[in-house]
């Protein structure tokens, strides 16, 4: 017989402001702690020493991470000019240095390329699997790691500031799978001065913004009380980018048995995927077929 996971039956999404220091797994397991909550995930990992928004979804909030994780996400960034290192962070060792200092106009130039589809190649030192294994383990033991390049869609990349030569802020909107780190090395190459991510700050992703997210100070002094189960944000928000259709009574019971249920649709064509609801709560995330939604995801609320 396997183990009862212990916690309570609690839903909806927590918006940390995460610190710099610890993983992302380390925040969702102290955001779980905190809320006594026997079920805890996160919608998009941010490096140990990033910042900003780290959306944590508990109980049926992890059927909608997807969606998330799918959602465009804005960041802001500090490049260092004129070193590149092994890890394209200042965590890493330098590998190699350069005296140029573009200007401010020859960078806003660069980033065009940037914009659109574009094909970007991850960092040595990331999580991608190799042959089943991590890229960063592989890096670690010193082996020579070859990451095949990936599709990634940059809506806008623009320069924020130039505090001095050497440093460029940056912000960038993309979807789903950017390496940050990725765009500063290829930045440097492309001005051909190098250049490594300096800091690190994910302002807002899908729904979620920084502004509106707790520190890791806020939720230990309110763990396990009323005052923070008041932050939590429903479990619908994370299903924000999908149009919602209304289910009948009938309809949500069906859907929750995993049976196609009737609902009233309105700005849906057959084949969409979308979510519906009964009372504003989600029953169920599937495709729009004549009349009816056919359930992929249910919700138990």
């Amino acid at each position: 017989m396997g183990r009862t996971r212990k916690g309570r039956d609690i839903s909806g999404w927590l918006v940390i402001d995460k610190p710099a220091g610890p993983t992302s797994t380390a925040v969702v397991n102290k955001v779980r702690w905190a809320m006594g909550a026997k079920k805890a995930g996160h919608a998009g990992t941010l490096d140990p020493d990033a910042t900003g928004v780290l959306a944590v979804a508990l109980g049926e909030a992890t059927k909608t991470v997807p969606y998330i994780t799918d959602a465009l996400k804005a960041y802001q960034f500090t490049v260092r000019l004129g070193q590149a290192t092994n890890t394209d962070d200042a965590e890493g060792e330098v590998l190699v240095t350069s005296n140029i200092r573009p200007t401010d106009e020859q960078i806003k130039d660069a980033l065009s390329p940037f914009v659109g589809d574009i094909m970007q190649i991850p960092p040595k030192f990331s999580a991608v699997k190799i042959d089943g294994q991590r890229a960063y383990k592989l890096a670690r033991d010193g082996e020579d790691v070859e990451i095949a390049a990936r599709p990634l869609w940059v809506e806008e990349l623009v320069m924020t500031d130039r505090p001095d030569p050497d440093h460029v802020t940056l912000e960038m909107i993309c979807g789903k799978g950017g390496y940050v780190r990725s765009i500063a090395r290829d930045l440097g190459e492309a001005l051909e001065c190098y250049g490594h991510v300096r800091e690190l700050r994910r302002i807002w992703s899908g729904p979620f913004e920084v502004a509106d997210g707790l520190s890791m100070e806020q939720v230990e002094a309110m763990a396990q009380s009323p005052d923070l189960d008041a932050h939590l944000r429903p479990v619908a928000e994370g299903l924000s980018n999908l149009p919602e259709v209304r289910a009948t009574p009938e309809g949500a019971t069906r859907m929750r048995n995993g049976n196609p249920g009737m609902v009233l649709a309105t700005d849906v064509e057959y084949g969409d995927e979308c979510w519906a609801s009964l009372d504003g709560i989600p029953v169920a995330v599937g495709r729009y077929k004549s009349g009816e939604l056919h359930p992929a995801r249910v919700f138990n609320l």
